[in-house]
This record gives C-alpha cells, structure tokens and sequence, in this order.
C-alpha cells in the first residue's frame, strides 16, 4: 500500500503496510533519527512529532493514517526555537530533546506569547530524565520572546 503526505515540507510517497509505525518509518525508512523512541506506550513523548500542526506521538500512529498530511518533525523545528534551546543548553542528554522542540513549536505556533503556566502546561506529557525542564522553559520562553 502506498501512502503519500508531506513530510517537512517536502512530497513524499511510500510504501507502508496496516501496523507500520510512523516513528519507525521515519527513523528506518526516511533516515530521520531526530524523532527518538521512548516509552513505545504514548506517555513520555521522546517521540512527537507534529501532524497538520498538532503533537502526535510517533510511536502510536501507524503510517498509513498520514496520506494527504503535513508532518513535521523534530529536523523541521524553526531555528529560532532551536537556537533558544542552544543559548539556554537546555539539552542535556538528549533523551527528551526531540519531543520538547516539537512541543515548544506547536505552542508558539498556537500562543506566540505564552506564560510559564502555559508552558508548564504543554510540556506535562514530556518526561525529563536529566532534571532540565528549568532549562527548557526558559528556552521556550527566550523562543518566545525573540532573543536568542
């Protein structure tokens, strides 16, 4: 089965079966290792990537959903958004870093000025093993604000 969609701004079309996993199509099949696999159970959202604009967990959604979708994924996150993460070193290990840049992005996409409670909010379904969360709302908010 073919399946086709647009993926970081690019066409693309595909083979992908009923059960094909979008974070190992992306990952095996498109080369695209930014989006990391986590938990595989939706709870911890290392995965996430942004489908029509809205955070979805790759590890959950079969590929053959997507034809005719815009997907963007953690390679895509504006620069803005990812030199804020730089300047704050809101990266430590690495683990959750992926799934915070796509979250960080959908929210300044749908609330360009948010406060820490809206961040904090966005970002409950994102795990942090290194204690960075700090970090990464400042970043979020320096993302926001325009200085990076």
């Amino acid at each position: 089965m073919s399946t086709s969609f647009t993926l970081n701004g690019a066409a693309i079309i595909l083979a992908a079966a009923p059960g094909d996993l979008l974070i190992d199509t992306l990952r095996s099949g498109c080369g695209l290792t930014g989006t990391r696999y986590g938990c595989g159970e939706e709870q911890c959202g290392a995965c996430l990537v942004l489908v029509d604009g809205a955070p979805v967990h790759a590890c959950g959604r079969e590929t053959v959903t997507l034809d005719g979708r815009v997907v963007t994924t953690a390679e895509a996150v504006p620069g803005h958004i990812r030199d804020a993460f730089l300047a704050e070193q809101a990266g430590q290990c690495g683990y959750c870093l992926s799934g915070m840049l796509v979250a960080a992005t959908a929210l300044l996409a749908r609330n360009p000025a948010p406060d820490r409670a809206a961040i904090v909010a966005v970002l409950d379904g994102n795990l942090c093993r290194c204690g960075s969360h700090p970090r990464i709302i400042a970043a979020i908010l320096r993302a926001a604000r325009g200085a990076a």
